[in-house]
């Protein structure tokens, strides 16, 4: 598989543990939103450790864009990756992803799992194409909303912010559950885009199958 390098142009928080990467784009290349690529720090002991991470930028923007939870408590890549400065360098492998925009549905993301969805949100706000889709975005505090005044420009009062462990007037203080999805969705036969922790997204699939949705409209990464 192809290997590019590429140096980084920015870093900033979006979040108190989630950062955004701005990065060179290799020429020619292109990705489709919804997909990742394989990344890795071009450091000696970091080429290759490398972790799947999403783009958030869109395909006819001139750079790249990752935004990427970072796990302290982990001695891993983002650890790591936290650390890196404007100049550095990152090695990025060719796109992939199952998480394809298949028609107008409901995006259900649990935390840092949003980040797939960002770039096919953003391509169709662009294209003029988000009316009828709807976002219901799990995260534990209204601090770890990421992205969430953009979210909220995008899809208006489609967008639904569930808190887990914050009472907070605006956002809505419970689980995204089978009583939550029954309450919020009316349509169970339309598509259902579904990304976040593996345990979300088994119970999530688990849910909407028992309301009614087909298995074929319920699309997550495999």
């Amino acid at each position: 598989m192809a290997e590019h390098i590429v140096k980084i142009l920015l870093t900033e928080y979006v979040t108190p543990d989630v950062k955004r990467f701005v990065v060179e784009k290799p020429e020619g290349y292109a990705f489709i939103p919804g997909q990742a690529t394989d990344v890795s720090i071009n450091m000696e002991g970091l080429k290759e450790h490398k972790r799947p991470f999403t783009f958030t930028s869109l395909n006819d923007w001139s750079y790249l864009e990752f935004t990427i939870k970072m796990y302290r408590e982990h001695k891993g890549v983002t650890r790591e990756l936290e650390q890196l400065q404007v100049g550095d360098e990152l090695i990025i492998r060719e796109p992939w992803g199952a998480i394809a925009y298949r028609g107008p549905g409901v995006f259900l993301a649990g935390g840092a799992g949003i980040t797939p969805f960002i770039a096919i949100l953003r391509q169709l706000f662009t294209d003029n194409n988000i009316a009828g889709n709807m976002l219901i975005f799990s995260t534990q505090t209204s601090k770890d909303v990421i992205y969430g005044n953009e979210l909220v420009a995008m899809l208006g009062g489609n967008f639904f912010n569930v808190l887990t462990r914050e009472n907070v007037i605006g956002f809505y203080d419970k689980r995204i559950d089978e009583n939550y999805l029954k309450e919020t969705i009316r349509n169970f036969s339309q598509n259902f885009y579904v990304c976040g922790p593996p345990d979300f997204v088994t119970d999530l699939t688990k849910f909407l199958g028992g309301l009614g949705a087909s298995s074929e409209n319920i699309i997550f990464e495999k």
